[in-house]
């Protein structure tokens, strides 16, 4: 494999391990001084729900790059508005919910966007060419 081969097989991989982890951090807000912690362990594993479902996708787009891609693609194009109109309607900030958008859902469309070029890529690196004549391929 070359080194952008390699480069675009690894990259979205730890891209999509980072944003999933950074999407997690945001459960920690569970944890707080009041409520019993049995209540609070509930609600760290529900607000977590998301990062269980970006983590099959991810274990999806391991095997099946393209199909993972198109979810991943999908889900950031799908989930940006979503994730725009809930934070408009709390900060009254067009700048602020943009930025948020940017932080949570456009890495999923870069993460998606890169699967479907790793796969793309290593689809095309696995051509070989059928010269007549030729024995082997070129």
């Amino acid at each position: 494999m070359r080194t952008k081969e390699k480069t675009l097989f690894w990259l979205p991989r730890i891209l999509c391990i980072g944003a999933i982890l950074f999407i997690s951090y945001f459960s920690l807000d569970a944890f707080e001084p009041g409520p019993p912690l049995g209540q609070q362990i509930l609600d760290f594993l529900i607000h977590n729900i998301p990062s269980y479902i970006l983590i099959l996708v991810l274990i999806l787009a391991w095997k099946k790059e393209l199909i993972g891609g198109i979810i991943f693609l999908l889900f950031g194009i799908i989930t940006s508005p979503l994730v725009y109109s809930l934070n408009i309607h709390r900060n009254h900030s067009v700048k602020d919910s943009l930025t948020i958008v940017l932080l949570i859902t456009f890495p999923f469309i870069i993460i998606g966007i890169l699967f479907i070029l790793s796969h793309l890529t290593r689809k095309r690196s696995q051509i070989t060419i059928k010269l007549p004549g030729d024995s082997h391929g070129t």
